[in-house]
């Protein structure tokens, strides 16, 4: 290949790639969802809104981030005020939201931005990844969308689309880097935050897991897997393997006043600091009964064991719970590690989902 003919061929690459952009671009400027965090057309987004929401997105869909993401601005509308809420606060907050180290990595990355970077998020997607909580897509993210640092965020959105416009064989997590370099080929120099939300939308929108919407898409000539007629192949996941039951018991105790026992969980490890129903270990050979509820002082409670089990899936395991009520006296006192909380109060505490199934079982 003669020098001439190498460098017209990547300047036609470079051609294609700049019109791929600019379709996309061109569609987004109709389309683009109209997001509670996102800035406005012409209005410079707000690195803290960004990195907010971005972290709440992690494995959650925008329908349930929006309303958290609108209940933490209007309560921490900076960072500053982040760093300065207790974690419990934060947690109570992020209840229900699910991944709950991301709660706790938040408000710890916002000290880490207030005390290292006097309360301003650092450009870099190198600086932006030492920060707590913050991975290689966020950091990406961050630093397209709030900066205009021409780099490709991919994730799982993103993921599909590109696998499905170059037809990208191989399953994924192997693909993963061969994709990340095809999307990394197609980010603009200019408008790189609008390019990342713009492939975002595409992924959310047009570019389905099941049933693309190809007549609707800016780049449904120039996808591979379309023209191939199967575009739902790609891409290639590798099986994944189920984690193994585990089963355990909770124990409501509820007292004849309105109170009911609580405990907080370890700050670290799985729903680290959240508050739970006292429960056995989750185990997979869990076979045990009443005999492990936990002591209540003098109090002798009679328990009755809830009929079914409450199921629940955490990202390595499912679980099953059975569950046991048992009421007591106002005077009963509460084990080492717990608390009374009155039942109204519920609804405030940075209970998981999982607690509140658990209570809805026994109580509903």
């Amino acid at each position: 290949m003669t020098l001439a003919v190498g460098t017209a061929r990547r300047k036609r690459a470079a051609q294609c790639r700049d019109g791929r952009a600019a379709d996309l671009l061109a569609w987004y400027d109709r389309h683009r969802r109209a997001l509670p965090w996102r800035a406005a057309p012409g209005e410079r987004p707000d690195p803290y809104r960004v990195w907010l929401s971005e972290i709440m997105l992690q494995q959650t869909t925008t329908k349930a981030v929006a309303p958290y993401f609108v209940r933490f601005i209007a309560r921490w509308p900076n960072v500053r005020a982040l760093a300065a809420a207790p974690l419990e606060d934060v947690l109570k907050t992020w209840a229900g939201l699910g991944y709950y180290a991301r709660a706790r990595h938040l408000h710890a990355c916002a000290k880490v931005v207030v005390a290292r970077h006097a309360g301003c998020f650092p450009q870099s997607v190198a600086a932006l990844s030492d920060l707590p909580g913050v991975g290689p897509y966020t950091a990406a993210a961050i630093a397209a969308i709030a900066f205009g640092t021409p780099v490709a965020a991919v994730d799982g959105n993103v993921e599909r689309v590109v696998a499905r416009l170059y037809a990208v064989q191989g399953e994924l997590p192997a693909a993963k880097q061969k994709i990340r370099r095809l999307a990394e080929s197609l980010v603009p120099v200019e408008r790189a935050g609008d390019f990342a939300q713009a492939l975002m939308d595409l992924g959310a929108t047009i570019c389905t897991p099941k049933t693309p919407a190809c007549a609707l898409c800016p780049w449904t000539s120039a996808c591979a897997a379309r023209r191939r007629g199967d575009p739902e192949a790609f891409p290639a996941k590798a099986k994944k393997k189920e984690g193994r039951l585990r089963r355990g018991a909770a124990f409501v105790v509820l007292r004849s006043d309105g109170f009911v026992l609580v405990r907080s969980r370890p700050p670290r490890g799985l729903l680290g600091g959240m508050t739970e129903i006292p429960t056995t270990q989750w185990t997979h050979d869990f076979d045990g009964g009443a005999e492990l509820a936990p002591a209540l002082g003098r109090a002798q409670p009679s328990w009755r064991r809830i009929a079914g089990v409450v199921t629940h899936t955490f990202t390595h395991f499912p679980l099953e719970l059975v569950v046991y009520v048992a009421e007591v006296s106002p005077d009963a006192s509460a084990p080492p590690g717990g608390r009374w909380i009155a039942r109204r109060d519920l609804a405030d505490e940075a209970l998981p989902n999982l607690m509140r199934k658990v209570l809805a079982h026994a109580l509903g």
